[in-house]
């Protein structure tokens, strides 16, 4: 005797986890680029500093101020460098004989969290790190060394002249795990909970720190 198994379908799809990015916590909004593939900005000059005439103008100079001087008022541009795209084909028997689960609104919105997404932070990390104007000699990081490195950066920030407001930490879940072996690392997590569904997971050395899995580059 022969017994034919009942094989059962349920109408749900196999989807994979993906964080959402959290670039936007590092990035302006400022720049719009919708209809246009260059973006100018200006760069104004500043005058210089001038030993006051207290009694009259110096010679040379008809003002006491010092010589009047013009500002330089430049334009940088800024030119979208990447053109990337994808396409996929979804019929109306697609659609219908997957009983609506290869729809076209879900496998876009699947595209862009599982490919485009990943893509875009990680061009965006690798292009802030690249122009970020100092490059440091790269070291491996240990639970002895990565207090003083963090240190070193804020240092740096300072000298920089970069506002106290807005830092960000940027760590891998390794880099993170060897943060927490650090006894002289104590993360300040009284954040918000607006601010940990964004991706903060607490402060250090006035820093955000924000957790986010390590990204490659596409090869193409």
């Amino acid at each position: 005797m022969s017994i034919e198994l009942v094989t059962k379908f349920l109408p749900y799809v196999d989807e994979v986890f993906r964080n959402e990015s959290k670039k936007y916590l590092l990035t302006n909004q400022d720049f719009d680029w919708s209809g246009a593939h260059t973006v100018k900005i200006y760069k104004i000059s500043t005058g210089t500093m001038n030993d006051y005439g207290r009694t009259g103008p110096a010679e040379g100079n008809w003002s006491r101020y010092g010589a009047v001087g013009a500002l330089d008022a430049t334009t940088e541009e800024m030119t979208l460098r990447k053109d990337r795209s994808f396409t996929f084909a979804i019929d109306k028997l697609d659609d219908d004989e997957t009983a609506q689960q290869l729809a076209a609104a879900t496998a876009l919105a699947r595209q862009i969290r599982e490919i485009v997404i990943p893509e875009v932070d990680a061009y965006t990390y690798s292009e802030m790190c690249t122009n970020a104007g100092t490059t440091p000699a790269a070291v491996e990081l240990t639970a002895d060394n990565i207090y003083t490195n963090i240190l070193t950066a804020s240092e740096t920030l300072d000298d920089a002249e970069v506002p106290e407001t807005g830092r960000v930490l940027l760590v891998t879940p390794a880099t993170y795990a060897i943060m927490k072996q650090c006894p002289e690392i104590v993360l300040d997590t009284d954040v918000g909970q607006d601010m940990r569904l964004r991706g903060v997971i607490g402060n250090l050395d006035g820093a955000a720190v924000i957790k986010v899995p390590k990204v490659r580059l596409p090869e193409n």
